[in-house]
């Protein structure tokens, strides 16, 4: 069943993934080579709590840290460890919060100090589609709509779609119906109306659609080795435009000054 949300309780989740995109800035400043993904963790946490809001991930369903931080070949759900980034690297960072009962969700792939050519255009496309996604979230659509969106500008690139892992609705809860592939139909899926709020992630391999998962029982890595990039919007669904919640406005402001 969807959950359509009032005006009031589109506000809130604003508020959540205004925070949630400010809290990606801040790890945006701190991202370089030398830097190991569990201080990004730290970090994370302690600007979310100073913000009055608390982690969603941390502890949600036994994981145990504030962010995701899934590095090159790992597609997503990475675990904050020891690991230090080093130049060439790409690391997606996922977040979530709740703050006021309501959830933020987001993600963004970073560059870690000079990436390959090959790579960048990897993450512009990804991002790209991601955008291309956003297009199809109005009111009328299908979910379809927006997985056809999302495939069509990845795969005519040149990359493959990851198929084990979705987007999903957001509110209350950090997961509820419907998911939202990130490959499909036009004109399949869920009807969406005004009010609904999704999450639109496309996970988008520089090689072969398949992954695996690790031993930890949550990073999931490519299944070739190659890398793979994750990008994340909290979408509320209205008629003729999506009013998207989530905001990169001040990631790239951070990326800019470095």
């Amino acid at each position: 069943m969807l959950y359509i949300k009032t005006n009031e309780e589109v506000e809130l989740l604003r508020k959540s993934n205004i925070l949630v995109s400010r809290t990606l800035a801040e790890i945006a400043s701190l991202i370089r080579p030398g830097v190991s993904t569990l201080s990004l963790d730290k970090a994370a946490e302690t600007f979310i709590l100073d913000n009055g809001a608390q982690p969603a991930f941390k502890g949600y369903n036994g994981f145990p840290k504030t962010l995701c931080t899934s590095v090159n070949d790992e597609v997503v759900h990475g675990i904050p460890s020891g690991y230090i980034l080093k130049d060439g690297d790409i690391i997606s960072i996922d977040c979530g919060v709740i703050m006021n009962g309501y959830y933020g969700d987001s993600a963004y792939t970073f560059a870690v100090g000079d990436i390959s050519k090959e790579v960048r255009r990897l993450l512009d496309i990804t991002k790209a589609s991601l955008e291309e996604g956003v297009k199809e979230a109005i009111a009328g659509n299908r979910v379809g709509d927006i997985s056809f969106a999302v495939q069509t500008m990845a795969e005519n690139n040149g990359y493959s779609v990851v198929r084990e892992l979705v987007g999903h609705g957001l509110g209350t809860k950090l997961h509820e119906a419907p998911e939202v592939p990130n490959y499909g139909k036009r004109g399949t899926g869920a009807k969406m109306e005004k009010g609904l709020v999704i999450c639109i992630e496309p996970m988008i391999n520089l090689g072969l659609k398949e992954t695996i998962q690790m031993s930890d029982g949550w990073t999931i890595k490519t299944a070739d080795g190659k890398p793979s990039a994750h990008f994340e919007y909290a979408v509320a669904v209205d008629k003729g435009k999506a009013d998207v919640l989530t905001t990169f406005k001040y990631i790239e402001e951070v990326l800019n000054k470095k």
